[in-house]
């Protein structure tokens, strides 16, 4: 009896949505910071996949829409920041009565907050009800979810989990977001300008929002492994500098001298092509190390407050390095003591990276969804790298 009300239950929930003749036009929206939104463009990918003769429009804040100006899988973007605090509920209001005019047949929530469930079940208001809606919860307004899911899982997994519930495969392995012409043009000038074209180069991404410093490593550890990692691994090492990363970006050139080549003013899209090119990729738990993922290039990424299960850039040729401490994944906005970044050494970010570009020259590089490394005390008091 409880197997076949557990049968009824998924069958309620679930939906063979790729196989309807009825499902044209389809909104998907997806809210968040960077990371959050470059990650869900494997689910863009995918969607697309799995309706390539619909229409598909993406919601979404702004500035994350220039990622998506150019993109062919969407026919129009909806930008409304409905967070704005001045003129709110209007910007609430001009985002329903878009989404009503759109007269979609399927809308495919990735963010599933209480705040676009609320926007959603305000369409009947308006006269702008949507048939299909395919979220992350089995909660109204959505007729199509998973099954509850661990807190723990990647934030990606969620999703997949919520279109597989609408019979979507998804099976992009990494970000995929589409670089106009004109960006790889810029790339490959700034490479040339810095002396890195036919060279062997890494990129470092050393930065993060300044709410979130306590993610980054420390401009001294970075300019430490710089002058470790060269010349035997690489030649010089690039610092493509964001708004917010110039500060540790220059400290960094500062400590490690002539081994370190600093550019700032690229469009954020450009990390993939200067990605593409480098030998490797050192990074924070930051936006753009889950914009540059979608290189494939090999890339360790340190992690301290944050959860590498559920922050960990998409793909296989990423590592994860964390301390092994029990405070980690606190999420905390300030702390005393920062062990978790301490622990780890430079020489140990070297050791890991030789274990990976091991695995690729070989061909032998599984993906893996887990904590990859950690830093252990051992017996003598002393730090040590464990798998």
């Amino acid at each position: 009896m409880k197997a076949r009300m557990a049968a009824a239950t998924e069958r309620r929930w679930s939906r063979a949505l790729p196989d309807r003749t009825d499902i044209g036009r389809i909104l998907i929206i997806k809210w968040s910071a960077l990371g959050d939104v470059v990650l869900a463009s494997a689910a863009f990918e995918d969607i697309s996949r799995a309706f390539p003769e619909a229409r598909i429009d993406l919601s979404i804040f702004p500035p994350w829409d220039r990622l998506f100006r150019h993109d062919r899988r969407f026919t129009k973007l909806i930008v409304v920041d409905a967070r704005r605090r001045r003129s709110r509920w209007r910007a609430q209001f001009e985002w329903v009565r878009a989404v009503a005019d759109g007269n979609y047949d399927l809308v495919i929530d990735l963010q599933s907050t209480d705040h676009t469930r609320t926007l959603l079940a305000m369409l009947p208001l308006v006269g702008g009800d949507i048939r299909f809606k395919l979220g992350h919860h089995r909660h109204f307004p959505y007729n199509i979810a998973p099954p509850a899911m661990d807190a723990h899982r990647h934030a990606l997994a969620v999703s997949r989990a919520a279109l597989a519930a609408g019979g979507i495969v998804a099976g992009s392995p990494r970000p995929v977001l589409q670089v106009p012409t004109e960006r790889k043009h810029a790339a490959e000038c700034l490479l040339r300008d810095a002396g890195l074209l036919g060279q062997r180069y890494a990129v470092f991404l050393p930065g993060c929002q300044q709410a979130g410093y306590l993610k980054r490593w420390g401009a001294e550890h970075y300019a430490a492994l710089a002058r470790e990692l060269c010349p035997e691994l690489v030649d010089r090492v690039l610092l493509p500098a964001g708004p917010e990363d110039r500060q540790e970006c220059a400290r960094i050139a500062e400590l490690a001298g002539a081994c370190v080549v600093y550019r700032d003013n690229q469009e954020i899209v450009d990390l993939i092509p200067i990605s593409e090119q480098a030998h490797f990729i050192v990074a924070n738990d930051t936006g753009t190390a889950h914009v540059a993922a979608g290189s494939g290039t090999p890339m360790v990424v340190i992690c301290g407050p944050t959860d590498p299960r559920r922050v960990r850039p998409l793909g296989p040729n990423v590592r994860t390095l964390q301390a092994d401490l029990s405070c980690v994944n606190c999420y905390l906005k300030h702390c005393e003591h920062h062990r978790c970044m301490r622990m780890i050494e430079p020489q140990m970010v070297h050791e890991l990276l030789c274990e990976l570009l091991a695995g690729v020259s070989s061909g032998s590089l599984p993906g893996r969804d887990v904590i990859d490394w950690r830093v252990r005390r051992d017996a003598s008091g002393g730090n040590r790298l464990a798998p």
